[in-house]
This record gives structure tokens, C-alpha cells and sequence, in this order.
């Protein structure tokens, strides 16, 4: 499960931003991942919880924003939206395409107080 290893990672940046006197707690936490990041949103949550015992996020909300998958077709020169890597082009039916986003995972922002 390397959602928990996901999970350490992001704790690790989330204490480094808490870190000013000033700030007690972070309520929440918002992330974007895209759609082949390969990242189990159920278990990220499981993670989450587990992961933030003890640190100024304990008790955060985890927010995921998913992102669409994104490429660009060699056959028709436009940038699409796709369910899979290895779908044709939903414009054109070509199969030349290169993916452009959708392998994000990247913390949005937070909530402090």
C-alpha cells in the first residue's frame, strides 16, 4: 500500500508550512491527483488518518480534487481528454497519442488556524 508512504510524504510538507509559532492546527488539507496517478483514493483516506496521528493535522479533512487524463493526438493535433493511457482519440478515433497530464499528485493548498 504505498498510499501510506504517500501519506508520510505529505505529512512531512505539511508540518515543514505549519511549522510558524503562529499556527495551532490545520483543519484541512486539499489535493489534486490525476486520474493515473495510481493513487487508491480509499485507502489514501485510511492512510490520511493514520499518518496524521500526532502532528498539527491530526483531525485535518483530506480533500481530493481529481484531474482529468490528458493527451495530446499526433492524428488530429488536439489536446483530449481520455479515460485510459491507451484509448484512441475520442475526436478522431487516432491512436497516436502522448500523454499530457493526468499522472499529478500534488497538494493544493491548506487550511490553518
Amino acid at each position: 500500500m504505498h498510499e501510506m508512504s504517500l501519506c508520510e510524504g505529505i505529512r512531512r510538507v505539511v508540518e515543514k508550512a505549519a511549522a510558524a509559532p503562529d499556527i495551532s492546527r490545520v483543519t484541512r488539507v486539499r489535493l489534486t491527483v490525476g486520474r493515473f496517478a495510481g493513487v487508491e483514493k480509499p485507502a489514501l483516506h485510511f492512510a490520511w488518518d493514520v499518518v496524521m496521528r500526532g502532528s498539527k493535522a491530526e483531525g485535518a479533512t483530506l480533500e481530493i480534487i481529481d484531474l482529468p487524463g490528458r493527451a495530446l493526438c499526433y492524428d488530429c493535433m488536439r489536446e483530449v481528454e481520455i479515460e485510459n493511457r491507451l484509448d484512441p482519440c475520442p475526436d478522431c478515433g487516432g491512436g497516436k497519442l502522448l500523454p499530457q497530464g493526468g499522472d499529478e499528485l500534488q497538494i493544493k493548498d491548506m487550511e490553518v488556524i
